[in-house]
């Protein structure tokens, strides 16, 4: 941990694409993954090593160096949660990476409050222009960044580091950490819990996906969990906007399953659901060991699905692009001050915003 790590993360250990077969990585079970997968795991010495091994990590203070946002301490902290579409090892059953390169494309910023009752998520749109800044490409050299590109290609130009780097030059906001998952294991989490209960208003099928759920209570498994939370030409206008609101309502059902599952009395579930999780999450180093990520995980166990606000960076179309979205200057600036200053995010700074406005908010709950 650096000498500048005292603050208050330290001391807690809409748019349309042609048909594709890639997948989107998926990150929404992670931070509640580790909050009841791993809670157990500190106390389980005898599997403590094995799970450790299982653990992979980003030095993220060590690529970044001084060159970020000052680590304000006032209790809260912030965590980007992240996924790859990568198709490296088990993945490789999604396709093919487009270009040979994997990419961010499920952002969360979660900023947890003071005491870690309660929490804001922000999901930033992969497609979202932005300035990126100079980054680390991992090969001795540095790619230049610009002051017009994709978000999700930080992750590709420049890996975890560079994604940070994006997300902190975007919002002014140190992240205290990072939390990755990938497919592979976000399936093998799902069916470890038992599935995932949720209920369609409609009928949802997605050839793409290929999710068909009738409109009603379903209990999804890992395969069709994820296939509905990459889903968006089976609801909604069929863009990534509406994806996202898909995903944030899957993970509130994933807490309120996690919550009710009573995995802490079944010795063997428990082993299974923390091997499954940690051989799913690449975190940043202070993360990077089982007590570590065990007492994060506990400061986060008092909080419910009625305790989070979810939300869209505020975004409108892209004027250059149609098939892309630039954020609402004001308004995203509403959104990063009330983090920084750990207040809830003002109602009025998503009035305007396509971000939260798409018909695949009412269709799982």
């Amino acid at each position: 941990m650096t000498e500048d790590s005292k603050g208050r993360g330290r001391r807690a250990a809409g748019r349309r694409r042609k048909p594709a077969t890639r997948r989107r990585a998926l990150v929404i079970a992670a931070w509640s993954a580790a909050g009841v997968v791993l809670l157990g795991g500190a106390g389980a010495g005898y599997f403590y090593f094995t799970l450790n091994g299982n653990l992979k990590t980003v030095d993220i203070d060590q690529a970044l160096g001084t060159d970020r946002p000052a680590d304000v301490d006032n209790g809260s902290m912030d965590i980007l949660v992240l996924g790859s579409d990568s198709r490296g090892g088990a993945n490789g059953a999604y396709g093919q990476d487009d270009g040979g390169s994997a990419r961010s494309d499920t952002a969360m910023i979660v900023h947890l409050y003071e005491g870690h009752e309660r929490a804001s998520v922000v999901s930033i749109p992969r497609d979202t222009m932005t300035s990126r800044p100079e980054c680390p490409t991992g090969r001795g050299k540095t790619d230049p960044g610009g002051k017009r590109r994709q978000f999700n290609e930080a992750y590709t130009v420049g890996g975890a580091a560079c994604a940070v780097k994006a997300v902190e030059k975007m919002s002014g906001i140190r992240m205290d950490h990072y939390i990755e998952v990938d497919f592979t294991g976000f399936k093998k989490i799902i069916d470890t819990l038992g599935g995932v209960e949720v209920t369609t208003t409609k009928p949802i099928k997605d050839a793409y996906s290929h999710l068909d759920l009738p409109a009603g209570p379903n209990k999804l498994n890992g395969e069709q969990a994820l296939g509905l939370v990459r889903t968006r030409h089976g609801v909604g206008d069929g863009g990534d906007l509406g994806r996202i609101q898909l995903q944030q309502a899957f993970i509130k059902a994933l807490i309120k399953q996690v919550k009710g599952v009573g995995v802490f009395d079944n010795p063997k579930k428990l082993f299974d659901l923390a091997d499954a999780g940690t051989k799913a999450l690449t975190t940043d180093k202070a993360l990077g060991d089982v007590k570590s990520l065990a007492g994060f995980a506990q400061s986060l166990q008092g909080i419910d699905a009625g305790d989070l606000q979810m939300i869209t960076l505020p975004v409108t179309t892209d004027a250059l692009d149609a098939n892309r979205v630039t954020p609402l200057q004001k308004e995203s600036k509403m959104v990063w001050d009330a983090l920084l200053a750990d207040r809830p995010i003002p109602a009025e700074a998503t009035v305007n915003s396509t971000g939260d406005k798409s018909a695949a908010g009412t269709v799982v709950q």
